[in-house]
């Protein structure tokens, strides 16, 4: 199997080229920054490095020629979801229709809304209350309608190796640096978060069975953890014993007044006090079990990943 890997160079979508290749699958890794693809790939023969922009359908369907599978692991910043996520989406579901691939979809928990008050399953009517939530649904719909043969893999938050935009991560970015960190969100109400080498074996499993086609599948974390506990764990790896700063929605909102991305996170924040927690029955039944790393090597595994990669940035730079 030949897979083009959309959003090669982010968090889930390097550890899904990761996984792919540990399979001794060729891959086509697509991103827009050729240095970075370079230097996450390019000492892997099997993988071809392809820089472009999602924005340009022609450059996708270029990128899908001679492929069996499409896998969609693309974001964008919050305050451009509406202009360009629709637009990416369809540069996709194009590509997947004139070379007659399959497609797999990361995706995240919004479109199912407010917590129910138990684990979420796949049947569970999705009433997105956001906006960001509605852009989701409103994608899924597009894929639905294309004709295309398709998976698409609701997560929780992320949190891994190159994970850098994930909630998780910019504590653990500052952790690594050994500098004053911030946690987002009550650090006392338990939340899922997913490690990235988790999600990507859990979603190439979806992709390489065929009964897992035109469905969608929620692939929970090994479990649910406390900022508290996180906190514990961390502060065991590192030996530090620092407290971080709690950022609540007041000082999210005050943020958003200089920052259009902040202000995109504000509405969002009910996912710290309201957590949505997957039910990963359906895929245990019919795929098998889910990859679960604890968080205990999960973390380790971040923050050794986040200082090699500070120590790589400062031998290029210079310290900072």
């Amino acid at each position: 199997m030949k897979v083009l890997v959309l959003g090669a160079s982010g968090g889930m979508g390097s550890a899904i080229v990761n996984e792919l290749t540990s399979r001794e699958m060729e891959v086509v890794a697509f991103a827009r920054t050729k240095a970075k693809l370079y230097q996450l790939y390019g000492n892997n023969s099997l993988v071809n490095i392809v820089a472009g922009d999602m924005l340009n359908g022609m450059e996708v369907i270029k990128a899908a020629e001679g492929t069996d599978l499409i896998i969609h692991s693309v974001n964008v910043p919050y305050a451009e979801w509406a202009e360009k996520l629709p637009k990416i989406m369809q540069h996709t579901l194009n590509a997947a229709k004139k070379h007659k691939t399959r497609l797999a979809i990361v995706d995240n928990i919004y479109g199912y809304g407010k917590n129910s008050g138990k684990k979420i399953k796949e049947d569970q009517p999705k009433q997105a209350h956001t906006r960001k939530g509605q852009i989701r649904l409103e994608l899924e719909q597009m894929v639905k309608d294309s004709g295309v043969s398709y998976v698409i893999a609701h997560f929780p938050d992320f949190y891994g190796p190159h994970a850098g935009n994930a909630i998780l991560n910019y504590y653990l970015q500052s952790v690594a640096e050994k500098k004053r960190s911030m946690f987002v969100g009550d650090p006392n109400i338990l939340r899922e978060y997913i490690y990235t080498p988790d999600g990507a074996k859990a979603l190439v499993n979806l992709a390489i069975h065929e009964t897992a086609y035109g469905r969608n599948w929620n692939i929970p974390a090994t479990d649910v953890i406390s900022g508290k506990q996180i906190f514990e764990i961390t502060d065991k790896l590192t030996n530090q014993n620092g407290k971080p700063v709690i950022v609540n929605k007041l000082m999210i909102q005050l943020l958003g007044l200089f920052d259009k991305n902040m202000r995109e996170v504000v509405e969002m924040f009910y996912l710290t006090k309201e957590p949505v927690v997957l039910d990963g029955e359906l895929y245990e039944r019919e795929i098998g079990p889910i990859p679960k790393t604890s968080y205990e090597e999960g973390l380790k595994e971040t923050l050794r990943s986040l200082a090699e990669t500070r120590e790589q940035e400062e031998t290029v730079n210079g310290p900072v």
